[in-house]
C-alpha cells in the first residue's frame, strides 16, 4: 500500500499537494466554521472575521492561516522551479507575490487578529489590516503571470476576472454602494480569491494527477 501511494504521489509533487491544501482549504474551511458564528454572514462579511479575538473559532482559523502561509510558501519554492527554465524573471516574480500573500494574508493576519469592525485602531488590527490588503494586491498579479508564461488563455480570463472582483470588494464598503449588490464584500472576496488561486489549482492538479 505505502508502495503504491509513493509510485502515485512522489516526492517531486509535495510542493503542489501543499498548494492545493492550502488554496483549496482556504476556500472551503470558512464554511465549515460558519455555523459555530451564528451572526456570521457569507455573503456580507470577510473570510478574516472568522479569526476574530470574540468569535469562538477564531483558534482554528488563526492557526489555519498560519498553516495555509507555511504550505504557500514551500509550494511557491516549487512552482518558481518548475517556471524558472521559461522565465527566469517572472518565475522571481511569481515566487515574490505567492510568499508575499503567504506572509502578508496568511501568516501576519494569522498571528495578528483582526477586530470586529474595520477600524484599525490596535497595532495588531493595523498589521492584519495593512498585510492582508496588500497581500491581496500582489497576489491578483499571480494568474496573469501563470498566463505568461504558459500562454493558456484560461489564466488570462482568470487574471481578468481576480481583477474586477477585488475592485468590487474595494468598492464593497463604500457608502455610494451601500444597500447595493456591490456592499456584499464577502461575496467579492470569495470570487476574487477563486479566481486567484484557480491558476494554482490547476497547475497543481495536473502535475500531480495527470502526468
Amino acid at each position: 500500500m505505502k508502495n503504491n501511494i509513493t509510485k502515485s504521489f512522489g516526492v517531486s509533487d509535495v510542493g503542489f499537494i501543499l498548494l492545493l491544501i492550502a488554496t483549496i482549504g482556504d476556500l472551503l474551511i470558512p464554511f465549515f466554521l460558519a455555523p459555530f458564528c451564528k451572526k456570521y454572514n457569507h455573503m456580507t462579511m470577510v473570510m478574516s472575521l472568522l479569526g476574530n479575538r470574540n468569535s469562538p473559532v477564531h483558534l482554528i482559523y488563526n492557526l489555519w492561516l498560519i498553516a495555509a502561509g507555511i504550505m504557500l510558501i514551500l509550494g511557491g519554492l516549487k512552482l518558481y522551479a518548475m517556471y524558472l527554465p521559461a522565465s527566469n524573471i517572472l518565475s522571481q516574480v511569481l515566487l515574490f507575490c505567492v510568499v508575499f500573500y503567504a506572509i502578508g494574508a496568511c501568516i501576519l493576519s494569522g498571528i495578528f487578529s483582526v477586530g470586529e469592525t474595520k477600524a484599525l485602531v490596535t497595532l495588531p488590527e493595523k498589521i492584519h489590516g495593512y498585510g492582508s490588503v496588500l497581500g491581496f494586491i500582489v497576489l491578483t498579479f499571480v494568474p496573469l503571470i501563470i498566463g505568461i508564461v504558459t500562454m493558456y488563455s484560461n489564466e488570462v480570463v482568470c487574471s481578468v476576472m481576480s481583477f474586477i472582483f477585488f475592485a468590487f470588494f474595494v468598492m464593497a464598503d463604500k457608502a455610494r454602494f451601500e444597500n447595493t449588490i456591490i456592499s456584499n464584500e464577502g461575496i467579492w472576496q470569495r470570487l476574487s480569491l477563486l479566481c486567484m488561486y484557480a491558476p494554482i489549482i490547476m497547475v497543481s492538479f495536473k502535475n500531480i494527477f495527470m502526468k
